[in-house]
C-alpha cells in the first residue's frame, strides 16, 4: 500500500506569496491577489505604520483580511547586530502590537534586512514564532526543510514568469510542489512593472489544481500532517488535530477529518 501526503483537497501544488514593509502599494497588490484568488502573507513593522508611505494602523485589519499579517520587527533594524534584549523587544512587541490590530495570533516573521543568526533563530520558538523567511531565491519548488530559514522560490524580479510557467506545467502527482514568491509592493511602482505581477497572477491564479495559502496556513497544515497517528500496519490513521488532512492511498484521495480515525485498508 502506498500512502502519500497531499495538500488540502488532494492537490499536489501550492502557491504562497510574501511581501514586506506594509507600504501603500499593498492596496493595489491585494486587489490583484484577490481578483485571482491568490493568498499572501504581509510582514509589517508595527512601529512604522502610517509613516513614510506605510499603511496606517487603522487600515491594517480591513486591508489584509483574507491574508496573513506577520511580523517584521517594530522598527526594522539589522536585527542580528542588536543585543539579545533588543532582539526580544523588537520581535515580541511587534507581535503584541500587530495582534491588537488584527485580533489573531501573529506567528510568522520575515527577518528585517534579511538579518538573522543562530542566536536569533534559537529565540524564535520561545517568542511564539512558527516560521521565519530569509531573503534569496532557490528557484526550486520544494517544501521548507528549516522553517526558521525558509527561502523562497524567487523574488518577483527573478525569473517570476519562467518559474510560474514551470510550476503550472507540473503534472506528476508523486511529488508535492510549493511555489513561494516574495518582494516589496513598492518595487512595482519603482520598477514600473505592475504588469509583471498581473501576468503572473493571471497565469497561476484561479486554478483548480493549486492550493492558495498564506505562509502560516502551509506551516500549520504540514504540522497537522506530521501529527497524524498511523497504525503500525498502515491500515488506519487517527487525526488528533483540529483541521482535516488529505492523503493519497494507492491513488485514491482520502480526507482525514479533525478528531477522526479512518480505515485505510481492510
Amino acid at each position: 500500500m502506498q500512502i502519500l501526503k497531499c495538500f488540502p483537497g488532494g492537490k499536489f501544488k501550492a502557491l504562497t506569496m510574501s511581501y514586506d514593509d506594509g507600504k501603500e502599494a499593498d492596496r493595489r497588490l491585494i486587489e490583484i491577489f484577490n481578483r485571482y484568488g491568490i493568498k499572501a502573507t504581509f510582514h509589517l513593522n508595527s512601529g512604522l505604520l502610517g509613516r513614510d508611505g506605510r499603511i496606517p494602523a487603522t487600515e491594517v485589519k480591513s486591508l489584509y483580511r483574507g491574508h496573513e499579517v506577520a511580523a517584521h520587527s517594530v522598527t526594522h533594524p539589522t536585527i542580528a547586530r542588536c543585543p539579545q534584549e533588543l532582539m526580544v523587544h523588537e520581535l515580541l512587541q511587534d507581535r503584541i502590537l500587530l495582534e491588537s490590530l488584527v485580533g489573531y495570533p501573529v506567528r510568522g516573521l520575515s527577518y528585517p534586512n534579511g538579518s538573522h543568526s543562530p542566536q536569533l533563530r534559537a529565540l524564535l520558538p520561545h517568542l511564539g514564532f512558527a516560521y521565519a523567511r530569509v531573503v534569496g531565491n532557490t528557484h526550486s519548488f520544494s517544501l521548507p526543510e528549516d522553517l526558521y530559514q525558509w527561502q523562497s522560490t524567487c523574488h518577483h524580479n527573478h525569473n517570476l514568469l519562467a518559474n510560474g510557467e514551470r510550476f503550472v506545467s507540473f503534472h506528476k502527482k508523486q511529488y508535492l510542489y510549493l511555489m513561494y514568491v516574495w518582494g516589496h509592493s513598492y518595487e512595482f511602482d519603482n520598477d514600473q512593472n505592475w504588469d509583471l505581477i498581473e501576468e503572473f497572477c493571471k497565469l497561476t491564479g484561479n486554478r483548480d489544481d493549486i492550493w492558495y495559502a498564506t505562509n502560516l496556513e502551509i506551516v500549520d497544515y504540514l504540522a497537522a500532517f506530521d501529527r497524524l497517528q498511523f497504525a503500525a500496519s498502515g491500515s488506519f490513521v487517527y487525526n488528533p488535530s483540529v483541521q482535516s488532512v488529505w492523503l493519497s492511498v494507492d491513488g485514491t484521495v482520502i480526507e482525514v477529518k479533525a478528531g477522526q480515525q479512518v480505515q485505510l485498508q481492510n
